[in-house]
């Protein structure tokens, strides 16, 4: 597997009224592509209003980063929520973050989801299916960032929704492609140098360890770094240098270069 180029994405946004989470503003310069949230898991309007401008003054693309309504849980708590809940939901959450787009003057470049909603839609296919119609039915060209093998990209491939496949070099993984339980010991690696290291071997080899033993293989077009991974910025400037030194350029992924 040979790339030139890569996506680096992070959450962002995740700041709520009075309390504050994550260093966007250390954090935006080492990307090329955002996920701000919308309001749900985190984040409220004058916060989405800034981490916009804040995105548009660094050039990176902008996605929405729609979950569940589960502000005290930060969006990783499953919920029950029928599939047309689950569909309002996030149309409702793409239009509000698309509005604050429009009126910045730069347009929405993708949605991925976040959290427990993205968990549940790994393996729901209900829930699946109504995060990429709301997807489509918002813009039958705006892509839907999700991880491989997964029944969201199925659900978003059947649909004809635009996939950006997406992975976490600081997060650890299962060999059926699954991220590792947060409960897990070793589900989160916060050393720059590891993270950087299975960076440039998610790019270049397309492939990497699983924590259950053997790898999980996959194609990439995106790779995340948590905002609120308390060495994000860290993480994020390790990885950065090392695609580099490996002869990948930071850059947004474009439509024609999504499998």
């Amino acid at each position: 597997m040979t790339r030139t180029s890569i996506d680096l994405n992070a959450d962002a946004g995740e700041s709520y009224g009075a309390w504050t989470l994550g260093d966007d503003a250390g954090l935006f310069p080492l990307l090329s592509s955002v996920n701000i949230a919308c309001g749900f898991h985190a984040g409220d309007p004058l916060t989405m209003q800034g981490t916009v401008a804040l995105a548009k003054k660094h050039g990176l693309g902008i996605g929405a980063h729609p979950s569940y309504p589960d502000l005290p849980g930060f969006g990783r708590r499953i919920m029950e929520s029928a599939p047309d809940q689950v569909y309002a939901d996030t149309l409702y959450q793409i239009s509000a973050l698309a509005g604050m787009a429009r009126a910045a003057g730069v347009p929405l470049q993708h949605v991925k989801a976040h959290g427990a909603l993205s968990t549940r839609a790994w393996t729901h296919a209900p829930t699946a299916a109504a995060i990429a119609q709301a997807t489509r039915d918002f813009d039958p060209d705006l892509p839907l960032m999700v991880l491989p093998a997964t029944l969201l990209e199925t659900e978003a491939r059947r649909l004809g929704v635009p996939v950006v496949l997406e992975t976490f070099p600081e997060r650890a993984y299962l060999q059926d492609g699954r991220l590792a339980p947060r409960s897990m010991p070793g589900s989160s690696i916060h050393d720059p140098a590891e993270a950087a290291r299975r960076a440039v071997m998610m790019v270049t080899q397309g492939r990497v360890e699983a924590i259950d033993g053997g790898f999980f293989e996959f194609e990439v077009n995106s790779l995340c770094i948590h905002g609120d991974n308390p060495n994000a910025v860290q993480i994020a400037q390790a990885v950065h240098e090392a695609l580099n030194r490996a002869g990948v350029e930071i850059r947004s992924f474009s439509r024609p270069e999504l499998p």
